[in-house]
C-alpha cells in the first residue's frame, strides 16, 4: 500500500517541482510613487485645537493643527537629493477628519504623507504606525502555539512560514509577471500540500492519505469554482481595489477570483483530511477486526459531526469579511432577487458555496481512501 501511495505522490511531486522551476517569477517591477511624494514616520508631540468656522463633515479630530516630530525618513522621497525633513525635526499638520481618519493623541506614532509643491513640502497624517504592537501580537501568537503544541507547534509555525514564502515569492509575483492566476495558485497550492503537510504532521501513512485526499478535493474545488465563475458570469471586479489591480497591473481578475477560491479552500481541506485520516487510523488500531466498510462508516460519523461545525465556520468567516456589505444590503432593503443577482454578493456566495462543497466532498474521499489503506494493512 505504501508503494502504491508513492507511485501516485512521487510523479505528482516531480511535476509540481518542475512546474515551479519553469514558472518561477523574476524580479517584480515595482510601481513608481507619485513624483515628489513619500512617507514619513513621526510622533505627535502636541495638538492645538481651535473652534471650527463651520461644521465639519465626519468630524474626527475637529479643527486645528498637530505638531509631529519626524522619527523615520526611510520611505521618504528626496527632492534634489534632500529629504523633506530631518529626523528630530518638528512639522505642523492639519488635524485629519473624514471617514477613516486616525484619531490623534499626544504620543501617538503616526504615518505622514509628504508632497512637494511649488510652495514647499506639505505634510498630512494618514494613519497610525502599528509596527511595535504587531510584533507584540506576533510574539503572543508564537508563544501560545509553542506553549500548547510544543514540537508540533514549532513545525506548524515552520509550515506557516513556508506557506507565506510560496505565496509572496512565487504565486503573487508570478501573477504580477503575467502568468495565469489559476495556474500559479494550483502549482503553489500543490507545493504547499506536499511540503507543509509533511512538515507539520510528519512523514507517515496517515499524512500521505490525508495529502491524497486534499489533492483530490482541491482539484474538485477548482473545477467547481471554474464552473460557478463562468456560469454566473462573474468578472472578479467588485470594488476600487480589484479595479485598480485589473486596470493598472493588467491582472486577469476572473482568474484571480478563481485563484483566491482555491487558496482559500486549501487550509480548511487540510484540517478535515488530516482529521479523517487520523480517525480511521485510530479506529483500525483500536479495532483490528474492523473491515473497510466498518471503518468507513464509523469514521464517516465523526466526519459528519466535524463537517457540521466547519461549514458554519466557513460561512461565518466569509460573512465576517463582508460585514460592511451585509450592513449596506440590510440598510438598502433590496428584494431577494436583487440581492442574489448582485455581483458583489454573488461572488461571496460562490466563494462560500464552492469551498463548502469541496469540504463536504473531502470527507468521503479521504475516509474511503484511509479505510482501504487501513484494511489492506490489517490483512497484510
Amino acid at each position: 500500500m505504501r508503494r502504491w501511495a508513492l507511485m501516485v505522490l512521487v510523479p505528482f511531486a516531480l511535476l509540481t517541482v518542475v512546474a515551479m522551476v519553469l514558472l518561477w517569477p523574476g524580479e517584480v517591477q515595482r510601481e513608481d510613487q507619485t513624483p515628489g511624494a513619500g512617507q514619513l514616520g513621526g510622533e505627535v508631540v502636541s495638538i492645538d485645537k481651535e473652534t471650527c468656522a463651520e461644521e465639519v463633515a465626519d468630524e474626527v479630530n475637529g479643527c486645528g493643527t498637530a505638531t509631529v516630530k519626524v522619527t523615520d525618513v526611510a520611505e521618504a522621497t528626496e527632492t534634489e537629493g534632500e529629504p523633506p525633513a530631518e529626523v528630530g525635526e518638528e512639522v505642523e499638520v492639519s488635524l485629519p477628519n473624514g471617514p477613516g481618519a486616525p484619531r490623534l493623541d499626544v504620543g501617538d506614532d503616526v504615518l505622514m504623507l509628504h508632497m512637494a509643491t511649488p510652495d514647499g513640502q506639505t505634510f498630512d497624517v494618514v494613519d497610525h504606525r502599528r509596527g511595535s504592537q504587531m510584533w507584540v501580537l506576533a510574539a503572543a501568537f508564537v508563544l501560545a502555539v509553542v506553549a500548547f503544541g510544543r514540537w508540533r507547534g514549532v513545525t506548524s509555525l515552520a509550515g506557516l512560514a513556508l506557506t507565506f514564502f510560496v505565496l509572496l515569492h512565487f504565486v503573487v509575483p508570478g501573477i504580477l509577471g503575467g502568468e495565469s492566476p489559476v495556474v500559479m495558485a494550483l502549482v503553489g497550492s500543490a507545493f504547499i500540500v506536499l511540503s507543509v503537510m509533511y512538515l507539520t504532521h510528519g512523514f507517515s501513512l496517515v499524512t500521505t492519505v490525508a495529502m491524497l485526499g486534499t489533492i483530490a478535493s482541491l482539484a474538485l474545488t477548482g473545477v467547481l469554482a471554474w464552473l460557478a465563475v463562468w456560469g454566473l458570469h462573474l468578472s472578479g471586479v467588485t470594488d476600487d481595489i480589484s479595479t485598480t489591480v485589473g486596470m493598472d497591473l493588467g491582472v486577469d481578475m476572473r482568474g484571480l477570483l478563481l485563484a483566491g477560491i482555491v487558496i482559500g479552500s486549501l487550509g480548511v481541506l487540510d484540517d478535515v483530511t488530516v482529521t479523517q485520516s487520523a480517525t480511521v487510523a485510530e479506529l483500525a488500531r483500536a479495532n483490528p477486526d474492523y473491515g473497510v466498510g466498518h471503518l468507513y462508516r464509523a469514521a464517516a460519523r465523526v466526519g459528519r459531526a466535524h463537517i457540521a461545525s466547519v461549514i458554519n465556520t466557513i460561512i461565518l468567516a466569509y460573512a465576517g469579511s463582508t460585514l460592511p456589505l451585509l450592513v449596506l444590503i440590510v440598510a438598502s432593503n433590496p428584494s431577494l432577487g436583487d440581492v442574489v443577482s448582485d455581483q458583489v454578493l454573488a461572488q461571496e456566495i460562490v466563494r462560500s458555496a464552492v469551498a463548502t462543497i469541496g469540504l463536504v466532498a473531502a470527507v468521503p474521499l479521504t475516509t474511503a481512501l484511509a479505510a482501504v489503506v487501513a484494511g489492506r494493512l490489517a490483512r497484510d
